[in-house]
C-alpha cells in the first residue's frame, strides 16, 4: 500500500492535471506514480520535464536497457514493471532483452555494456572504476554519450528513490507480449 497520500484528480491545478492528461495520452493510462507526484506539482514538473529532455539524449531502446538495468539493480519493483510494460509495448524490446537488460547486458553487444556500465554507477554510487570507464568506451561510446548515459541512470534512479520511499502501488497493464512486468 502506497505510504504517500496521492490527491484526487479533482483536487489538482489545472497545470498540472494537463501534464497528467499527457502522461495518460502516451501511456493509456495515468500510472500511480504520476498521480502521487501530482501532490506537489513543482516536483512533477521537474520529473516530466527531466524525462522528456533526456528522451533526446539517447536511442529509446537504449534508455530502456538502462531504466531496466538501473530499477533492478536499485531494487525498485513499481519501476520494474513500469519499464517493461514500456520496453514491450512502446519500446519493441523482446521479453529477452529485456530480462538480459536487467541482469545487465542485451542482445546488442553495444546495450549490453550500457546495461552492465549503469548497474556498476548504482552499485557503486558512481565510483566507478577505470575498467567500468574503458568498457562502456570499448563499445563505442564517446565522452559526451557517457555523461548522457549517466544523466539517464539518475533520472531512473530519482523516480526510483519516489517509489521505494512510498512502495508505490503497482497499477501496470498487464504486458502483451512474453514479457511479464515485475
Amino acid at each position: 500500500m502506497s505510504r504517500l497520500n496521492v490527491p484526487s484528480l479533482d483536487d489538482v491545478p489545472a497545470g498540472t492535471q494537463r501534464i497528467l492528461d499527457n502522461v495518460g495520452a502516451q501511456l493509456g493510462f495515468v500510472p500511480n506514480m504520476f498521480k502521487t507526484i501530482a501532490s506537489n506539482p513543482t516536483v512533477l514538473e521537474a520529473v516530466t520535464t527531466l524525462q522528456s529532455t533526456l528522451n533526446r539524449v539517447v536511442d529509446a531502446k537504449t534508455r530502456h536497457s538502462i531504466a531496466l538495468a538501473v530499477s533492478q539493480a536499485n531494487g525498485c519493483s513499481y519501476c520494474l514493471a513500469m519499464h517493461t510494460y514500456v520496453s514491450s509495448e512502446f519500446g519493441g524490446m523482446s521479453s529477452d532483452d529485456i530480462n538480459l537488460s536487467r541482469a545487465g547486458s542485451s542482445v546488442d553487444p553495444k546495450r549490453a555494456a550500457v546495461a552492465r556500465f549503469v548497474q556498476q554507477v548504482v552499485e557503486r554510487r558512481g565510483q566507478v572504476s577505470d575498467a567500468d570507464l574503458e568498457a562502456v568506451r570499448g563499445a563505442g561510446y564517446t565522452d559526451p554519450q557517457i555523461l548522457a548515459i549517466v544523466t539517464v541512470a539518475v533520472q531512473v534512479l530519482l523516480t526510483n528513490f519516489i517509489n521505494n520511499v512510498n512502495q508505490t502501488d503497482i497499477d501496470i497493464p498487464a504486458v502483451k507480449s512474453a514479457g511479464t512486468p515485475g
